[in-house]
């Protein structure tokens, strides 16, 4: 039988440039389970409409309204309101739990991250030699499933790097169909999925004071789903 397509993956970065920390996180499923994924993430996103006025069609960048610089919500739950101050850092963590929660329970839904430390003179190449590896390593899962993928990113495409990494591939051997194809992830609920992991493996890799509130969100929501039980350095 011929390989069949049984792997969507929708990835995005993260990291601390100032340390030469790159992450990449992600979401996966096989293609019949695409429908199942975006209705549970989907009736997450009505539910937040509904409690919490948060569009479906408002992004959900991790880093904006976690740490309570995304006014997501033109009225944010009263408990969230003390002495007639906004507490956008509590709302926000609010809503990444419910969101945390919905990837936990997704049926069909796996995912994980990948990270590398290099010199924060020079993280473009590190990135770059990070996504190498990272399609190196789901070539070579590919190969071993006999199967073939296809890779969603956040982005415009206009990083070539990307690009060159797969075409760098022996055509004749490749088992990710195409490029990566690129996706604005203002408008992807899927890539808005793979930010919130990343953002997850960064603060779990990267602990530090100021995101300490969420160094255990990997290990307490994401890990079930994640083959590998952590993000894993490469």
């Amino acid at each position: 039988m011929p390989p069949r397509l049984d792997r969507m993956i929708y990835v995005d970065d993260s990291g601390h440039p100032q340390s030469g920390l790159a992450v990449y996180g992600w979401i996966e499923f096989s293609p019949d389970h695409w429908r199942s994924v975006l209705r549970c993430w989907l009736d997450t996103r009505k539910r937040l409409w509904r409690e919490f006025g948060i569009p479906v069609t408002e992004e959900l960048h991790t880093t904006a309204y976690v740490n309570g610089r995304g006014r997501i919500s033109k009225s944010i739950p009263g408990r969230h309101i003390h002495d007639g101050y906004e507490y956008w850092k509590d709302f926000g963590r609010e809503v990444a739990h419910e969101c945390l929660e919905t990837l936990r329970c997704a049926e069909g839904l796996s995912l994980g991250a990948v990270y590398r430390r290099g010199k924060p003179d020079n993280l473009a190449q590190t990135k770059r030699e990070l996504y190498a590896d990272l399609v190196t390593r789901f070539e070579h899962e590919l190969l071993e499933s006999d199967s073939l993928a296809m890779i969603f990113m956040d982005g415009d495409g206009s990083d070539s790097s990307y690009r060159t990494t797969h075409r760098g591939l022996a055509l004749a051997e490749r088992r990710v169909i195409e490029d990566a194809i690129h996706i604005d992830s203002a408008g992807s609920q899927l890539i808005q999925m793979a930010d919130l992991v990343a953002w997850c493996a960064n603060t779990t890799i990267d602990r530090h004071e100021k995101n300490a509130f969420a160094a255990e969100w990997y290990k307490d929501h994401l890990s079930e789903r994640d083959p590998e039980r952590e993000p894993k350095e490469i």
